[in-house]
């Protein structure tokens, strides 16, 4: 089983989107895991309700912190776009990692957040097929 890891500053909203659709649409087939430099305890509203209008309730994850361990355990590696945006962006400089260059959703207007949601889930459907 592929196991994918989606890596952003807070694991709050574009990597919590991108573990909850790769484990609802891969079928057993691959495993999605997030974590963040900053983890928080809980996703941003806006973000749950984003991914509550699709059917997935995010609202029980809790931020993981990103360690070598986790980095080691993936077949791949995907940071959400943090390193344009963010400083405390994942430097990570021993395994091969694709920036996927998302905005974060935090604080955005409930249209844009479900254009990042929708963006995730083209994305992960694109990495499942493949």
């Amino acid at each position: 089983m592929k196991r994918y890891l989606f890596v952003c500053v807070h694991n709050a909203g574009r990597s919590v989107m991108a573990e909850a659709f790769t484990n609802t649409l891969a079928n057993g087939k691959a495993e999605g895991i997030s974590a963040g430099t900053i983890p928080q305890d809980s996703p941003h509203p806006e973000v749950v309700l984003a991914m509550k209008e699709v059917g997935i309730d995010v609202s029980e994850h809790a931020g993981r912190m990103l360690d070598d361990a986790l980095v080691a355990s993936a077949d791949r590696v995907f940071t959400m776009g943090c390193a344009v945006d963010d400083a405390a962006c994942p430097a990570i400089l021993y395994t091969q990692v694709e920036d996927w260059a998302l905005p974060d959703p935090k604080g955005r207007p409930i249209e844009e957040v479900r254009a990042i949601r929708d963006e995730i889930r083209a994305r992960v459907d694109e990495l499942l097929q493949g």
